[in-house]
């Protein structure tokens, strides 16, 4: 924005100095030669104007305040045509970009795109699953268990995540979801928190007390420091629950928050939280209402991507240890020794469901390695080919052999 302003305020100065300065000040010089000067007049003219008691004065001064008058008018007329002439162009984009929006809603109406779905028997382009019917059946859990028999993972708009997926999640089996980006690892708890439909088989989930839900992104309410750990709930209903400051500041120090209550003047200081707290800071505030909430399940959606390693894991201990069970969706590798098993989508409408012991979350971490480093090593091949190619000068070699050289490093 600096930058723009940095060149849009110089064009606008000059723009309008142009408009309204250089073109009346030409304009002006123009007309005050001939009516001011008499020899640049008319002879014929000139003689009339000297036979008047004033030598023709006034009517020079006349003819030029009338000129002047005109030019003014005239530049002010031209100036704002150029200015409704950037005003209309300005008007037309924006129109334009309206338009393809409508013209995109009629064309989606009429079925125009079509979304690649995995509906189909090889995970590529198949028919879209029928919405229109809502079928599944939804119970409490008596024993606090997600179970799921046969249940698909469907958008909203019918596009097809997993196409049947039967698992058991219980107390204590603290799962990692991962997969390829965009596979929909979060559409698991989209279901689970009752924005996604069932559309068909039977999901056994416990209520919705018994699981909290952190985005990574948590929200932080308008209200009070206090309102940002206890939310969703009040004052009032902690105060019957029997949890005070004291154990909210208990909290906050788990999740190495305690600082911010004397840096921002205590538990009922008021402000903008989602701008004075900084990325980090709010998703630890999210964490730390997983303490206060003390749910049976907690579902954490990358909601530690902006905490340093060392923070995170102690966090994660500490929810442990709390006997709250990890449902958690991650790329870091750190987070892997929290958890017992290992949810993994393949991207194409399917899952794989596997434990995590010493041994497996080992020969993972070993493969992580291996992929960074071979990362690592192909960013830099362009260097190297750089560096060859100097080489290649300096020795005098053919252009044809380096040529012959890089195609065999491809």
């Amino acid at each position: 924005m600096m930058l723009i302003f940095k060149k849009r305020i110089p064009y606008i100065m000059i723009e309008q100095f142009l408009m309204k300065y250089v073109w009346s000040g030409t304009g002006m010089v123009m007309i005050a030669l001939p009516i001011l000067a008499a020899e640049y007049a008319d002879d014929d003219k000139s003689k009339r104007l000297e036979d008047l008691p004033d030598q023709g004065v006034s009517e020079r001064t006349r003819g030029y305040a009338t000129a002047k008058s005109l030019l003014f008018n005239s530049a002010d007329a031209v100036e704002r045509l150029m200015t409704s002439y950037k005003e209309v162009t300005e008007l037309a984009g924006y129109t334009g970009r309206v338009h393809e929006m409508f013209k995109v809603f009629d064309d989606a109406k009429k079925g125009v795109y079509q979304r690649v779905t995995v509906s189909g028997e090889s995970g590529s382009r198949g028919e879209r699953f029928d919405t229109s019917v809502i079928a599944g059946v939804i119970t409490d859990s008596e024993t606090d268990s997600i179970i799921l028999n046969e249940v698909p993972i469907v958008t909203p708009n019918g596009d097809v995540v997993v196409k049947s997926m039967t698992l058991t999640i219980k107390s204590g089996m603290h799962v990692l979801i991962t997969g390829p980006n965009g596979c929909g690892k979060s559409s698991l708890f989209r279901i689970l928190g009752g924005l996604w439909p069932v559309y068909r088989g039977e999901l056994e989930k416990p209520t919705a007390d018994r699981m909290y839900y952190i985005p990574q992104r948590p929200y932080m309410t308008l209200g009070t420091l206090r309102d940002q750990v206890i939310y969703p709930d009040t004052t009032v209903q902690m105060r019957r629950r029997g949890i005070t400051d004291q154990d909210l500041m208990v909290m906050l120090r788990i999740v190495h928050l305690e600082h911010i209550v004397e840096r921002e003047g205590g538990w009922d200081a008021r402000n903008d939280w989602m701008d004075v707290l900084s990325g980090g800071e709010k998703q630890r505030m999210g964490m730390a209402r997983v303490f206060y909430h003390r749910p049976k399940y907690a579902l954490l959606d990358e909601c530690t991507s902006a905490v340093s390693i060392d923070v995170e894991g102690s966090i994660y201990q500490a929810i442990k240890d709390a006997e709250i069970t990890l449902l958690t969706v991650t790329h870091r590798p750190s987070l892997w020794k929290f958890h017992t098993h290992l949810l993994q989508y393949d991207g194409e409408g399917g899952y794989k469901l596997t434990n995590l012991n010493e041994k497996t979350i080992g020969e993972r971490l070993s493969y992580s390695e291996e992929k960074q480093q071979l990362e690592k090593q192909l960013s830099d091949v362009p260097q190297w080919k750089e560096r060859l190619q100097e080489l290649c000068q300096l020795l005098g070699d053919s252009e044809e052999r380096l040529s012959v050289d890089s195609d065999e490093s491809d």
